[in-house]
């Protein structure tokens, strides 16, 4: 999917200038890609699964920021054409525990939180970067022919959540469950180009307008390139009809108007009947009927 790798890509390189922005997009991240493993003694571990290497670095640099140490690693879909996977992996000490309690990931007793707390995106800069967390972690874009958005989770509060964060940006995701999961998603160009925008995506969006322009002018192409098409077999057709019929009538017999028309058509048998109407000073339809009298005659 190039443009959702080019959306991960444009979204892993923007920068957040201040500590709120980063915990909100590490909790977008953790929500819709991260799991808590157990390991005994009250202690846990966490992990995120993401599609690409630029979302693996910007979470390690997030976390980074806050001197979380983690660790990368890479496996391989045993579906989708083996596709490499890469995990971030993230020690449970005790100032890891902290930094995910702040982004709302943790509560207090180190369980994971379904949702982050309003304080984590008490502001409008918050909101943008949990959006382009979730968009990072489990966000997929199509197009530019019938675009389509959405951000993956695994329960439909999840997506509910990440639909009312957009609301509140004034996006519009809805929400759908499938089987074994959910998603919020967005059809068409601007309920996406909100989505994107409100995460920061401003040139993807310029981009998939871009596309789209180009794919409409492309169909509109076709579209008139295929009726001229149709034109040109229909002029043909009546073509070789007229001259059929021209060939079997006594041209001395006919009257002037009619024998005039039948001469021109012979000596210009691939011309239009607009073309035939403006050599003999006629109108379009009035060459048309004595066109269509000398089939008649023919066929009498």
């Amino acid at each position: 999917m190039p443009l959702s790798e080019d959306l991960r890509n444009e979204l892993a390189s923007i920068a957040p200038e201040a500590d709120c922005d980063r915990l909100a997009e590490l909790s977008g991240l953790f929500h819709v890609a991260g799991s808590v493993h157990l390991r005994g003694r009250g202690e846990i571990a966490l992990h995120l699964d993401l599609a690409s290497s630029a979302v693996a670095r910007r979470g390690f640099a997030l976390l980074r920021a806050f001197d979380v140490d983690s660790e990368i690693r890479t496996y391989q879909q045993h579906a989708f054409g083996l596709a490499t996977r890469f995990q971030l992996h993230v020690e449970g000490t005790k100032h890891a525990y902290e930094v995910l309690h702040r982004a709302g990931v943790l509560d207090a007793a180190h369980r994971p939180l379904e949702r982050p707390p309003q304080r984590v995106l008490a502001r409008r800069c918050c909101r943008g970067a949990y959006l382009r967390g979730a968009l990072l972690g489990a966000g997929s874009l199509s197009g530019p022919r019938d675009p389509h958005l959405e951000i993956r989770t695994a329960e439909p509060e999840g997506a509910r959540f990440v639909a009312d964060v957009a609301a509140k940006e004034g996006a519009e995701l809805k929400v759908l469950q499938r089987r074994g999961h959910a998603v919020a998603y967005a059809k068409g160009i601007d309920p996406i180009a909100d989505v994107l925008a409100a995460a920061g995506a401003g040139d993807t969006v310029i981009a998939l307008e871009e596309s789209s322009v180009v794919s409409a002018i492309r169909a509109d192409a076709n579209r008139l390139a295929n009726a001229d098409h149709a034109n040109l077999v229909r002029t043909s057709r009546a073509a070789r009809v007229q001259i059929d019929a021209v060939r079997t009538l006594d041209l001395d017999a006919l009257p002037d108007d009619l024998r005039e028309l039948a001469q021109l058509r012979l000596r210009l048998p691939t011309a239009s009947t607009a073309e035939l109407a403006r050599r003999t000073q006629l109108t379009k339809a009035s060459a048309y009927r004595r066109l269509r009298r000398l089939v008649e005659l023919a066929d009498a």
